[in-house]
């Protein structure tokens, strides 16, 4: 069985939308397929109805932006409960911290010399919450550089012109809401925050600490031995062992369902909802 835990549509910052998802999941031939957009839940009834069309069994999911220790980490929530008020209200709340740091950053970008970044990022989002994703692709209309990654190297990361820090709930708050829409809480690419391994052992630490189930353990582009570590340390910390493709759009590079699998000690997080 072919199973991924972790992707994008066109409700955040993929290039898919749901349907579009869903049925290149049937084309990759994965099996199960989680929907994790960023601090919504937009896209899942469009995806529960192409996941019935294409034979694809969807996980609701979502991955929430959260703050530890001043660091931007993410928590995915997998088998929520789409209707339930806690987890709701604080997307509401996510998505309102999203407008805010947006336009902060088009503020700053116009000192940069570039006007309208705040009306450029809202339209290409749509009625998604807004990214910096979305910024970073307005930017680079404005030729603000030859590439999305060369964008948030210059404009939009830490300690550049058109970086705000964001204000996101805190870990807890997270792991709480999604816990309380009954799914179960995953600790996103790990290994992919700039840490060092000290310090992910210390995030992997405080995520289990405060109520965390699982942390994603088999991902795109990854070394065995990068995998065969999250396998120890998703046993060391009693914690889940997840897979997630982090898939935003169809690339060489990343893949729905490609080469997730899990090192024998760990312990797969579906058998808690398949």
């Amino acid at each position: 069985m072919r199973i991924d835990l972790h992707s994008h549509s066109t409700a955040s910052d993929g290039q898919l939308t749901p349907t579009e998802l869903m049925a290149r999941a049937a084309e990759k031939e994965v099996d199960v397929l989680a929907l994790t957009d960023h601090d919504t839940l937009g896209g899942l009834a469009e995806a529960s109805a192409a996941a019935k069309l294409h034979g694809v069994r969807l996980i609701n999911g979502v991955e929430i932006s959260c703050l530890w220790q001043a660091l931007e980490v993410h928590v995915v929530g997998l088998n929520i409960a789409t209707d339930h008020e806690a987890l709701n209200h604080l997307l509401i709340a996510q998505q309102a911290r999203r407008e805010r740091r947006a336009k902060l950053m088009a503020t700053r970008l116009e000192k940069a010399k570039f006007p309208g970044a705040y009306e450029g990022a809202r339209a290409l989002a749509g009625e998604a919450p807004i990214t910096r994703t979305h910024m970073a692709k307005w930017l680079l209309s404005q030729g603000a550089a030859e590439s999305i990654p060369k964008v948030f190297k210059k404009y939009i990361s830490r300690g550049n012109t058109g970086y705000a820090p964001p204000d996101w709930c805190s870990l807890e708050e997270a792991i709480g809401a999604i816990h309380q829409a009954g799914g179960v809480t995953v600790l996103a690419h790990p290994t992919r925050y700039d840490l060092s391994n000290k310090w992910v052992r210390k995030m992997i630490i405080a995520f289990a600490e405060a109520g965390g189930d699982a942390m994603e353990v088999s991902m795109a582009q990854q070394s065995p031995q990068e995998r065969a570590t999250l396998g120890e340390w998703s046993k060391e910390y009693n914690l889940a062992a997840s897979v997630g493709s982090d898939f935003h759009f169809p690339s060489q590079w990343r893949e729905l369902g490609r080469q997730l699998w899990l090192p024998k000690e760990a312990t797969p997080v579906w058998t808690r909802f398949i």
